[in-house]
């Protein structure tokens, strides 16, 4: 029963994310057309770097929520709850 729920999961997860690129790229596409959809609040940490002398290393994350990738989730979580 343990690995049917982390199946599942690892299914949610995936439809979220594929959601969530559907939704950027939808509002890349359609931005102009439909511009109050496109609003969205960009959210994270800028970059830092590490310099170890031998490796450097840059991490850093910024997400970009907008109306597009909120309707991209709310599909996915349907449709993983039809099927």
């Amino acid at each position: 029963m343990r690995k049917e729920h982390t199946k599942n999961s690892l299914i949610l997860a995936f439809m979220l994310l594929s959601g969530i690129v559907l939704g950027g790229f939808l509002s890349d596409l359609l931005g102009k057309q439909l511009p109050a959809l496109k609003f969205g609040y960009p959210f994270g940490f800028s970059t830092h770097t590490w310099d170890l002398g031998i490796l450097k290393l840059t991490l850093g994350l910024t997400l970009n929520i907008n109306m597009f990738c909120i309707l991209g989730i709310l599909l996915a979580i349907y449709f993983y709850r039809k099927f």
